[in-house]
């Protein structure tokens, strides 16, 4: 069974590293991950809970709590399960400028993306239009750099996800 889902997991990220790649692709995924990185999601979500005014003061505040706080499980989880980046496992995939040395489960990119805007969704509905595409974006970036399983981006949008719903349950 581990064998299958393992199967399963390199073929969605053969297809995504390696089928899907091209130049346009290549252009776009290489500049949007920056939008999960820590000096874009720090950066952003400080000065809008700065300088911002209301709603959206207040909504990334909330995206600031969320990425402080969504980065404690990741952190514990990539030092306990150690799992090798998947350009440096899988002959083929296809890796870009710096590629990252850490381990690869889960995604930090797609955890601090979705910690950040759940709480401006939750705040402003409408935004979800936009930023939602942006954020399964960046985490599809992850894949398409051979940075990423598939399942260490999902494990990173849930994590991103569920902390940021928390925080904006107890801070609304």
């Amino acid at each position: 069974m581990l064998y299958r889902l393992r199967n399963i997991e390199n073929q969605i990220f053969f297809f995504i590293n390696v089928k899907l790649k091209n130049r346009i692709l290549d252009l776009i995924m290489t500049n949007i991950t920056h939008l999960g990185g820590a000096l874009f999601t720090i950066c952003t979500t400080l000065a809008l809970s700065l300088f911002a005014s209301a709603p959206w003061k207040h909504a990334a505040f909330m995206s600031l709590v969320s990425l402080s706080l969504s980065h404690i499980p990741v952190a514990v989880i990539k030092k306990t399960y150690k799992r090798l980046r998947p350009y440096l496992v899988l002959k083929q995939a296809n890796t870009y400028k710096n590629p990252l040395q850490d381990h690869s489960f889960p995604s930090g990119h797609t955890t601090a993306i979705f910690s950040i805007i759940i709480p401006f969704v939750v705040t402003i509905p409408v935004l979800g239009m936009i930023l939602l595409p942006i954020g399964l974006t960046v985490a599809l970036s992850r894949i398409y750099l051979g940075l990423h399983y598939p399942s260490d981006v999902f494990a990173g949008l849930i994590i991103g996800t569920l902390t940021a719903f928390s925080v904006t349950n107890l801070l609304a």
